[in-house]
């Protein structure tokens, strides 16, 4: 069981939602059937609109998960993957700061999800 915290200054107050991890699904269907407003466009990790900041509440305790090769370029198209982050990613499969809500899949951690609102800002 994952517990997800999203925040954003266009909510009235954070949402705490309970996620089955093992289901697969993204931090963005996760957000869709919870009816929070994660801005979307292609939702298929092209555009980087749905860019979200995560946190990861576990401490050291971080899943580790491989960027999809499109996450990446988008990351990195956007300056939102330093080279640092990159690498530890590369090569340890921890995940960046920035992710994009449609293809992050929710594993059994707390996060906190912080977006701004608008399409591509996190």
């Amino acid at each position: 069981m994952a517990v997800l915290y999203f925040s954003s200054p266009i909510m009235s107050r954070n949402m705490k939602v309970e996620a089955v991890a093992g289901k697969r699904t993204t931090l963005l269907g996760v957000a869709k059937e919870n009816n929070v407003k994660i801005p979307f466009e292609c939702g298929d990790g092209k555009c980087g609109s749905c860019l979200v900041k995560v946190t990861h509440l576990d401490g050291f305790r971080v899943k580790g998960m491989a960027l999809t090769d499109k996450e990446r370029n988008v990351l990195k198209s956007i300056d939102k993957l330093p080279a640092n982050e990159e690498e530890r990613a590369a090569v340890r499969d921890i995940p960046p700061t920035y992710r994009l809500a449609c293809q992050t899949i929710v594993t059994d951690e707390d996060l906190l999800i912080d977006f701004t609102g608008e399409p591509g800002g996190a």
